[in-house]
């Protein structure tokens, strides 16, 4: 009335069926040893084809047994002429069994080829899409070239329309002081003048700062009050017993001065 249950299943501990040994006895052969071929995972448990094999084992011990003795030249005649006839029969099986076998291999063959094709197919897919997107790519490189060379253009002739009758105007010195944004404050490269060019001019070059002699220099320039410092003790603000503590009307008096101050 009692179960019990382990903390493992049966398929993590389960190994091999056991096969205990066995003594045949003489002048006997059993049928069982005919499966002795097989092994469990190689044949075992039996499914349709090791049905089908040891049903043509049966067929074939029922027809040794129907087997003439070969006693007289006409027995032996007839022997001979049905093991030939079994011959035939175990060629043509043969033959059936290779040909199912072919069919099995080009069955996978087939799916094997139709993989490597759908494969294949994706490849070219992803080249061809990485080619659009290269044109793509291309295309709006060239396109804003585009826009950016008419954007150039129009402020050229933008240019060119202040002026149509090429009439020389004289220079208003007062409207490019006045303009923060003129040439005089912010002169452009493209008409020959570079602002960063020379910026090493405007570097302090001292010699008092840049070399040892000339900190030296300076050190011994200096009055004695700046490298000899003397600091004095500041004298208590706050009046303290003789005990040294301070009192706490004093402290609330200096209190109210720096908030008064």
């Amino acid at each position: 009335t009692l179960g019990t249950q382990t903390d493992y299943r049966d398929g993590e501990a389960q190994t091999d069926p056991y096969s205990p040994e066995y003594v045949l006895p003489s002048g006997s052969v059993p049928e069982l040893l005919t499966l002795a071929t097989l092994t469990w995972g190689r044949g075992l448990p039996a499914g349709l084809v090791e049905v089908e094999m040891i049903e043509r084992a049966r067929e074939k011990r029922a027809w040794e047994a129907t087997l003439p003795a070969m006693d007289n030249a006409s027995n032996i005649a007839k022997r001979k002429k049905m093991m030939e006839d079994m011959e035939r029969k175990e060629w043509a099986f043969r033959e059936q069994e290779i040909e199912k076998l072919q069919e099995v291999r080009l069955e996978v063959l087939k799916k094997l080829l139709q993989r490597r094709e759908e494969n294949q197919n994706e490849l070219d897919a992803k080249r061809l899409d990485d080619h659009w997107q290269n044109h793509q790519k291309a295309k709006e490189e060239k396109i804003k070239k585009i826009q950016h060379d008419c954007a150039l253009m129009l402020r050229k002739l933008i240019a060119k329309r202040k002026n149509v009758m090429g009439k020389l105007e004289r220079r208003d010195i007062i409207r490019e002081y006045t303009d923060f944004a003129s040439q005089t404050y912010a002169p452009l490269s493209r008409i020959g003048y570079f602002p960063d060019n020379h910026s090493e001019r405007y570097v302090v070059k001292n010699f008092y700062l840049n070399t040892f002699a000339g900190l030296c220099e300076l050190e011994a320039s200096l009055p004695d009050s700046v490298t000899q410092v003397e600091i004095k003790a500041p004298k208590p603000k706050y009046t303290t017993t003789k005990t040294g503590f301070i009192k706490r009307s004093a402290k609330l008096e200096v209190e109210l001065a720096q908030v008064h101050q």
